[in-house]
């Protein structure tokens, strides 16, 4: 059977749904969440519910419903979760380039305490995660999420965002992750600034997500 992580592999790969217009029905990727997952044309829903009782709930071809408050309503009654949000995903693959990885990283330390609060809820989505700041009290947070993709986040302190370090870490965090992978970003699409950051960064759009979490 088809998981949400081979989907999300196969995007690392240039690959995506075909936009037939229709709904995929997955598994939840593990206990920890669940998810609808858009693309082009195509809708991903991984969450332990039966495909007939999603298509009860979407007219055929309808791609908004699957994202709109009522169907994600009643997905959150029938799994006991809750939408944490609904995000753009983004996406870009690691520098390969030792020179260009070196650069890159130049300046960020690895941290090992984890009080911060953004640290605190990186933990709470993702596995094996690592944390790394820099001389300006921006951090870069790279770890394990959704089906086990890698993603990263960013925190840059209110008084040095619009100098370019944003997009400096978010270019950091392709670096650290081995060469032959990709790293995604899950950005709030009203977030202007950050949509605007890891674009310049080398991230590309690829979707949108409604992360439904315990």
């Amino acid at each position: 059977m088809t998981s949400l992580a081979d989907i999300l592999r196969g995007i690392e790969r240039g690959v995506f749904p075909t936009p037939d217009l229709g709904i995929t029905v997955v598994p939840a990727p593990s206990p920890r969440e669940a998810a609808v997952v858009a693309f082009t044309g195509h809708i991903v829903i991984a969450a332990d519910v039966d495909p007939a009782w999603v298509a009860d709930r979407i007219p055929p071809g309808d791609l908004a419903a699957p994202t709109n408050p009522p169907f994600l309503s009643a997905l959150e009654e029938a799994t006991g979760r809750r939408v944490n949000a609904i995000d753009g995903m983004l996406l870009a693959p690691a520098l390969t380039d030792p020179t260009d990885r070196s650069v890159a990283v130049e300046g960020l330390t690895e941290l090992t305490d984890h009080a911060h609060p953004r640290v605190e809820r990186a933990w709470r989505y993702r596995d094996d995660v690592r944390v790394y700041g820099d001389a300006y009290g921006g951090l870069v947070l790279t770890g394990r999420g959704l089906a086990g993709r890698i993603e990263c986040a960013i925190e840059v302190p209110e008084g040095d965002r619009g100098k370019g370090h944003g997009r400096r870490l978010a270019r950091a965090a392709r670096a650290l992750i081995p060469v032959d992978a990709h790293i995604w970003a899950q950005v709030t699409p009203g977030n202007a600034a950050s949509l605007r950051t890891f674009l310049a960064a080398g991230y590309k759009p690829v979707g949108s997500e409604a992360l439904l979490v315990r």
